[in-house]
């Protein structure tokens, strides 16, 4: 079994409501070699809602909205209802939305709210690498999973 992110299997999940889908992507849900989820909804967050990304405070990592308001809360809790399906589910790889503060991972919003990336890995990817997931993402998961056309 496969994580894949909810909006990358065509939920209108995003923080804008819409969806990011991939056919491919939607295919792994429907032939139930994956399971799509979205942590920010897990984490108790409204559809749509406040665009957000990280930022580092006082030497940690919070999750701000462009409402300056603080998620990190919500992110971390859907983040850890995630890993608790993936360990049950015994999921090693996790097809996740590039640069999400959630599920980006290697790069990431910068928290300027201005489109620009930085180094840094999302809530969600973080917790699911340590806990042994392989991250990819709706760019390169094509090669491992033999799925290119």
């Amino acid at each position: 079994m496969i994580i894949v992110s909810a909006c990358l299997a065509g939920c209108k999940c995003r923080y804008d409501g819409k969806s990011n889908e991939v056919a491919e992507i939607k295919k792994l849900v429907l032939e139930n070699k994956a399971i799509a989820l979205c942590p920010e909804e897990l984490g108790g967050l409204p559809t749509p809602r406040i665009p957000c990304e990280q930022v580092k405070i006082n030497n940690e990592f919070k999750v701000i909205g462009q409402d300056k308001n603080d998620y990190t809360r919500e992110f971390t809790k859907g983040a850890k209802i995630v890993v608790n399906v993936a360990k049950a589910l015994n999921c090693k790889i996790a097809i996740l939305k590039a640069n999400s503060p959630s599920c980006g991972y290697g790069q990431i919003y910068d928290g300027s709210f201005t489109g620009k990336h930085t180094k840094g890995n999302g809530i969600t990817s973080y917790l699911l690498a340590k806990n042994g997931v392989q991250i990819l993402n709706e760019e390169n998961f094509h090669s491992i999973l033999n799925l290119k056309n």
